[in-house]
């Protein structure tokens, strides 16, 4: 029946009959696509868009990918779904695979349905593990809509939820382009960032705090890859003070930056690592927290209150399995770290160079932003933080002029950000830097 209707058909079910996240019913204007392969997809009247943002920063491994389809297939004829306490192959796989490649003490993995059941769950771990309340989390952060990951959430997005549930406490993290202490270089940057941190927990009370959550390298909320130092210098921080550290890696993890975790990039282990997206792309819903040794066994005779009902769900962990054998096979963390190297750092670079527009370009693997200015030399963003209505127009205008090229950007606040499949050849990269260029002269007519 659905493949019989036009895309206009398509989008008016949509605004009839579809409640969207994050929207203004009434102020939508999506696309309707038809079919994808690969780092592209087409909408009803044919048109092809280079994928620059895999969707919502999830689909590492391109659309329509065979290996996956034919994974659902089949675990379909198998075992479509069974109960959580019930043993499946799939789910014991996947999770031992996980194991593998997690860091050295973290054996064991909670399966949920996405990334912001992994956050509240990770959180429930610890604050049981520790007999503490009390959580640290970043502003510049997102951990998920639920209601105890938007209470972690450090962007606008948690304002109209609150009151939150639980006890936050708020901490800057290093952002040497904006700092919020006023670093003249990346080495201090990290000694201020973990000072502040270090304050906040002697004032909070160490014994209160049971955890330190953060994005590994933040996402939505910028493409902020940490200084040098500082992931380590957090760690010996929770080591001090028994404070569990919580790595959210459901963007950033899976091959975004060139490693089965970021983490991996600085050698440092967390206690409890979230995971999604990237772990099978979205093709079936997937989640997850991998547990420490020592965490998992507070509960070896504890029970843990917490579950869901799709916890482990033999069709997502068949395509995770799948998932990784394709990163095995297609050698897809040394790929973006190539992409990283010869594609993405020197030609965001030139366009960094050739537009007044683009005052800093950040990133690692196939993980990079491009933040948006007025003016280089003041750094005034190109439009104001949590800009909406009229002061937001200079963004949209880039994003259209992006669309109208044939690229779909990931564009927030004043930032374009440059996340791709990680299978994305370099040809085209390429393409879709060519099109970005473009689409920043547009952005240059806002300039001082």
């Amino acid at each position: 029946m659905s493949e019989s209707l036009s895309g206009e058909q398509v989008v008016d079910l949509d605004d009839a009959h579809v409640f969207h996240s994050w929207s203004a019913q009434a102020n939508r204007n999506p696309i309707a696509i038809e079919k994808a392969a690969g780092s592209y997809f087409w909408d009803y009247d044919g048109k092809r868009y280079l994928d620059f943002s895999s969707q919502l920063v999830n689909l590492n491994l391109g659309h329509q990918h065979p290996t996956m389809v034919e994974a659902i297939k089949r675990q379909a004829e198998i075992l479509c779904t069974v109960a959580p306490p019930i043993a499946n192959a799939a789910r014991s796989e996947l999770a031992r695979r996980i194991s593998e490649v997690a860091p050295a003490a973290l054996n064991k993995v909670f399966f949920t349905n996405g990334g912001a059941e992994a956050n509240e769950n990770a959180v429930r771990l610890a604050r049981l593990h520790t007999g503490r309340q009390k959580v640290m989390a970043a502003y510049r952060s997102y951990h998920g809509a639920t209601a105890g990951a938007i209470a972690l959430t450090g962007d606008p997005r948690r304002w109209p939820n609150e009151p939150g549930v639980g006890s936050t406490v708020r901490y800057w993290g290093p952002y040497p382009y904006r700092s919020a202490f006023h670093s003249d270089s990346p080495e201090q940057e990290t000694e201020r960032a973990l000072q502040h941190l270090r304050d906040l927990i002697a004032f909070e009370g160490p014994q209160t705090i049971a955890a330190i959550v953060l994005e590994t390298v933040v996402g939505t909320n910028g493409i902020l890859v940490p200084t040098d130092g500082y992931l380590a210098g957090v760690r010996e921080l929770c080591n001090e003070h028994g404070i569990v550290m919580i790595a959210d890696e459901v963007m950033s993890g899976f091959g975004r930056c060139g490693e089965w975790f970021a983490v991996d990039h600085w050698g440092v282990e967390p206690d409890l690592i979230t995971f999604a997206k990237g772990i099978n792309s979205g093709y079936v819903p997937l989640g997850g927290v991998v547990i420490s040794d020592e965490i998992a066994a507070t509960f070896a005779t504890r029970p843990f209150p917490g579950g869901l009902t799709y916890s482990g769900h033999p069709l997502a962990c068949a395509t995770g399995i799948a998932s990784m054998d394709i990163f095995v096979e297609e050698n897809v963390l040394d790929g973006v770290r190539s992409l990283a190297t010869d594609v993405f750092a020197p030609g965001l670079a030139e366009l960094a160079d050739k537009h007044p527009s683009v005052g800093e370009v950040r990133g690692l693997g196939a993980f990079w932003a491009l933040e948006l200015v007025k003016d280089k030399q003041t750094r005034e963003p190109l439009v104001p933080y949590n800009a909406s209505g009229a002061d937001a127009a200079p963004m949209g205008a880039f994003a259209k002029a992006c669309k109208d090229g044939g690229l779909f950007p990931f564009v927030h606040f004043n930032r374009t950000h440059v996340v791709p499949p990680c299978t994305i050849t370099p040809a085209e990269a390429k393409e879709g830097l060519a099109i970005l260029d473009e689409a920043l002269s547009t952005a240059d007519t806002f300039c001082s």
